[in-house]
């Protein structure tokens, strides 16, 4: 797991490529390379930061030029092994025992057509010495990054977007679109980049560089399609033995030569993949967190720890559990910075203590339970939709009066949050809504009228473009199970949008590389195999995978409550964060630019703090674009 970079036909692109190089130096703190290569009239060079994971010799050291081919790499190739077997079979000498070579090695022979065969996680640039043309490629479903900007004939690339900003000497415009899309949902979607010039590559996708100027796209695997190959499967009758399968892509995902622990939650996912670990590496660590007494009261949040530690003593496994009392007023500019993006998830938080704390025992790899909810419907989102469709058989006379009576109650009291009445209050303001528009507000910030009412009126445009792209991306399908097109929803922009997005950023800037077992191409087939109605079935999220994951963990861990991987939003609010978010709303940037509208936002302020409605989460992300936009138009970024 690594940091690259680079520039083809790009002005002074050395000095450019060693600046986007050393930005990324945290995420590869074991090595740094570079290559370079007269192209015509200009130039191509490569930078690598290493975190070196398998191979740990010179040999896998990168840029790796071989035979014409030079190639910058970020990730982990989980079935290297049978590659390199094919590769060796039909004559390929190998020098090291690294999965580099072996991607070099595959493009060599296959070109883009290896892209498909390719089951890991990675971002990555290829160079032909012979016809000048520089390649870049994503991984199936968007675990890692790559960002690019192109200008005239030239390119540069990298795999955080700060780094392309430092290196384009803070000339880059912020895009107001990806703001609003940003306060949408709290995340930039993947369609769109914080600032205008940049991009990001898609999932599934390459891009070709020619020395003629000419630049050449493509798609080698699209998630749509993977989805209608699984429903014609399932009408055929083949259900995938899910445990299998899972089992066998835990076990590729340990493929390392460093040490590998696990997150641990104590909820389903990660007790899953901890337990199957366990079984192929007896004694591995994993690492769970817990929340301060009085936080974790005043959120009402359930006691995860109890159970991680249950899990822990039945499989042997090595706990170490971290209190997270964080400086948030400390951590919040840093994590802004890392995040690249304005991001206002704080389980990012989380994620960067726990690699830290990893980090600092000496582990470089982490395994995450991460993409289950997506693919087998396990948030409550996925449920509340399927009961929104029932409570739209009750007559509306009596809808209107629960609605009324519902609004009127607080969400919190002086010192307790009421999570019921919050939920409630979340269920019915979309629950009367047609399905996109439903499944829409059942996870983003804002309705339309919201959003509107917080912008600034020439935004109103850009607003509806939003919106009207979370509807193209949900109806680009012609599944008819409603449940796999809430899946297939979250697969495409919830997953690489925000919860990989983060994942990335905030382990690697602590230096560790986190890898998705459920997020592997072979689980995703087995997902979209699935129906709806095994994956809910009646008031159970995630009934399939929980069926298959009976066979190794005792049910009351199973069926278990729902966990959240969160933070004591409302207690950090109210205490620590409230100072900020007077700030931010009588004198932020933000708002002195008319980018937001200070009284909408003193009412969301008002009505939180008076416990009558929670927008503690609202008021975070805020806080999170805030400090992003001051970095951004200040052209520079705290660190």
């Amino acid at each position: 797991m690594c940091g690259i970079a680079g520039t083809y036909r790009w002005p002074d692109g050395k000095a450019v490529t060693d600046l986007l190089t050393d930005t990324l130096a945290h995420r590869g703190p074991d090595g740094a390379g570079r290559y370079s290569h007269p192209l015509g009239d200009g130039e191509v060079h490569l930078g690598h930061r290493r975190l070196a994971i398998v191979d740990l010799s010179e040999t896998g050291a990168q840029p790796m030029a071989k035979d014409g081919l030079v190639l910058t790499y970020n990730g982990e190739l989980y079935n290297a092994p049978e590659l390199r077997a094919e590769l060796a079979a039909a004559g390929v000498r190998f020098r090291g025992t690294s999965d580099s070579e072996v991607l070099l090695e595959a493009w060599r022979r296959w070109g883009t057509d290896c892209l498909p065969r390719l089951r890991g996680m990675f971002a990555f640039g290829v160079f032909d010495e012979r016809t000048g043309e520089l390649v870049l490629a994503r991984d199936q479903l968007g675990i890692k990054p790559l960002f690019l900007i192109r200008r005239g004939e030239g390119l540069v690339f990298a795999s955080e977007l700060k780094a392309l900003a430092a290196a384009t000497g803070g000339s880059l415009e912020v895009d107001h679109g990806a703001m609003v899309a940003s306060l949408l949902y709290y995340w930039v979607p993947d369609s769109r980049c914080a600032y205008r010039e940049a991009e990001k590559l898609p999932p599934g996708s390459w891009l070709r560089c020619r020395p003629d100027g000419r630049v050449e796209r493509g798609r080698y695997w699209h998630l749509r399609e993977v989805a209608a190959e699984g429903r014609e499967r399932a009408r055929a009758g083949e259900l995938p033995d899910l445990a299998a399968i899972v089992e066998e892509s835990t076990r590729r995902h340990l493929l390392s030569d460093v040490p590998v622990a696990t997150f641990l939650s104590g909820g389903l996912d990660s007790s899953y993949l901890t337990a199957l670990a366990a079984r192929d590496h007896p004694g591995i660590s994993a690492y769970t967190i817990g929340f301060r007494a009085e936080d974790a009261k005043f959120e009402a949040m359930p006691d995860d720890l109890r159970y991680a530690r249950q899990v822990a003593e039945r499989f042997g496994v090595d706990l170490h559990e971290i209190e997270i009392a964080p400086d948030v007023l400390d951590l919040l500019p840093r994590m802004t910075y890392h995040l690249d993006e304005p991001i206002g998830d704080p389980a990012a938080i989380n994620t960067f203590l726990i690699c830290s704390a990893a980090r600092e025992a000496g582990v470089k790899v982490m395994l995450s339970g991460m993409g289950a909810d997506e693919l087998f419907a396990g948030y409550r989102k996925h449920l509340a939709n399927q009961l929104a469709l029932r409570y739209q058989r009750v007559p509306r006379p009596l809808r209107r009066g629960l609605s009324a009576a519902v609004d009127r109650l607080p969400v919190a009291t002086a010192n307790r949050g009421l999570r019921s009445v919050r939920f409630a209050k979340r269920f019915l303001s979309f629950a009367d809504l047609p399905e996109e528009t439903a499944f829409r507000r059942s996870y983003t910030m804002y309705d339309r009228a919201e959003l509107l009412d917080l912008v600034d009126p020439d935004l109103a445009g850009t607003v509806q473009d939003v919106l009207d792209e979370h509807a193209d991306v949900y109806q680009d399908n012609d599944l008819d199970d409603f449940v796999n097109r809430m899946c297939l929803g979250d697969a495409r922009m919830f997953l690489p949008g925000l919860n990989l997005a983060y994942t990335d950023r905030s382990s690697m800037a602590a230096s560790t590389e986190v890898r998705v077992p459920y997020v592997d191409v072979e689980v995703v087939k087995a997902a979209f195999t699935v129906p709806g109605d095994r994956k809910i079935v009646g008031r159970q999220g995630k009934a399939v995978l929980k069926e298959a994951a009976t066979s190794i963990l005792p049910p009351e861990i199973v069926y278990r409550p729902k966990g959240l991987f969160s933070a004591p939003l409302r207690a950090w609010m109210s205490r620590d964060l409230a100072p900020l978010v007077r700030e931010v709303i009588n004198d932020g940037e933000l708002v002195r630019s008319g980018l937001l509208r200070r009284d909408a936002l003193a009412r969301l302020a008002a009505e939180d703090a008076a416990g009558q409605q929670d927008y503690s989460k609202h008021l975070w992300h805020v806080l999170t674009l805030e400090y992003w936009y001051r970095g951004a138009t200040s052209g520079t970024a705290a660190h």
